[in-house]
């Protein structure tokens, strides 16, 4: 199976990318999802599963080990990448982090009770903290809706990740990633407007 932490650190120690021009920069970011998506689309549920759960797990180890995840014991949150067309749905149960498909979902009659949706290059600004969670729900760029107190939850969990916590290579292709989107971003931004 696929390991990012096993891939050589200096795999992600690329700056280059920062002196390519920021109008092909602006253009990596819009096409990437367009790229990505019916690759991500194929990849069977299982496999996703397969990848995700034990991130997830890796990330947010102190949080399970210390019960912060009882809250979503036997509720269900929906997790949807907007531009890349993926979504998931996460619980807890037994200690452990679970993930259903949409069939299981419907198959057990289980309902969505909080669901955070944004795209991929905000769910990676927030990853590597360029992005706070609460100013993109403000800007509507973060849509969290069902049981209110649900999402705070999640919300504060996604707060209280410690990115250096995370192996070297995964904390490393994050960070030049959001570090990527958002210099460009700040860059297209300081373009006068005709």
């Amino acid at each position: 199976m696929f390991n990012l932490s096993s891939l050589p650190q200096a795999a992600f120690n690329i700056k280059p990318a920062q002196k390519l021009p920021l109008q092909l920069r602006a253009r990596m970011i819009e096409v990437m999802p367009k790229i990505l998506r019916p690759s991500l689309r194929l990849l069977p549920f299982k496999a996703q599963k397969a990848l995700l759960l034990p991130a997830l797990s890796s990330v947010f180890r102190e949080a399970l080990e210390d019960g912060d995840f009882e809250f979503l014991q036997g509720k269900w949150l929906k997790i949807a990448i907007i531009d890349l067309e993926l979504t998931w749905w996460l619980s807890f149960d037994e200690n452990k982090l679970v993930m259903a498909s949409k069939d299981e979902m419907f198959a057990n009659n289980n309902s969505v009770n909080v669901s955070f949706s944004a795209t991929g290059d905000d769910l990676i600004l927030i990853a590597g903290r360029k992005q706070d969670p609460d100013t993109l729900f403000f800007q509507r760029r973060l849509k969290i809706e069902g049981d209110t107190e649900l999402g705070l939850e999640v919300k504060n969990l996604i707060d209280a990740i410690d990115i250096d916590q995370l192996p070297s290579s995964v904390h490393s292709l994050v960070d030049f990633s959001a570090n990527f989107l958002q210099n460009t971003r700040d860059e297209l931004n300081l373009i006068p407007i005709d």
